[in-house]
């Protein structure tokens, strides 16, 4: 299967053939596919991310932005989704999550990711996230961040040395007593 000569068709007749297909049926086909050359190839962390693909906009249209589940040791997107101007990623990742496989998975993103709803759900289909914690989640951030001032503090740290954390302030060392 495939193209039979050694050019590639022109932009009109590409153009004309994807018009002309079932988009439900080629998506489906595209998943399958994407999915058995992801299992042939192992992967274990899959990446959120989503993008307005270029050339896109319009004046009076937005961009088309999508939402793509990518397996960087496999190489390949495993699914993508167009977001919806009236929605957000956030809402798109977790349909998303319901059309890829996530146990035994790391699922990574950036801060907008970092909502409780989804990591229940890759907990919920056996899976581990990591999210970065931004000023989008200040009482998360506060907490992780007193989690770890109070372990520089635990007697353990003093008697063994290791309780130095970096000045936030200036970025040199300090040492904390207790």
């Amino acid at each position: 299967m495939g193209f039979t000569r050694q050019t590639t068709p022109c932009c009109t007749t590409l153009h004309n053939l994807f018009i002309s297909l079932d988009k439900v049926a080629f998506e489906e086909a595209l998943a399958r596919w994407t999915g058995v050359m992801a299992r042939g190839r192992g992967w274990t962390t899959v990446s959120l991310d989503g993008k307005t693909l270029r050339g896109s906009t319009d004046v009076q249209l937005p961009g088309v932005h999508l939402l793509a589940a990518y397996a960087h040791e496999a190489g390949i997107v495993l699914r993508q989704l167009p977001v919806d101007a009236k929605t957000n990623e956030h809402k798109a990742a977790l349909e998303l999550l319901d059309l890829i496989p996530v146990e035994g998975k790391l699922v990574t993103g950036d801060a907008m990711f970092c909502q409780r709803d989804l990591s229940r759900k890759i907990r919920a289909k056996r899976g581990d996230y990591l999210w970065p914690v931004k000023d989008n989640q200040p009482d998360l951030l506060a907490a992780i961040k007193d989690a770890f001032d109070d372990a520089d503090t635990s007697p353990s740290a003093a008697t063994t040395g290791q309780g130095r954390a970096p000045d936030r302030a200036h970025g040199q060392q300090r040492t904390r007593t207790a």
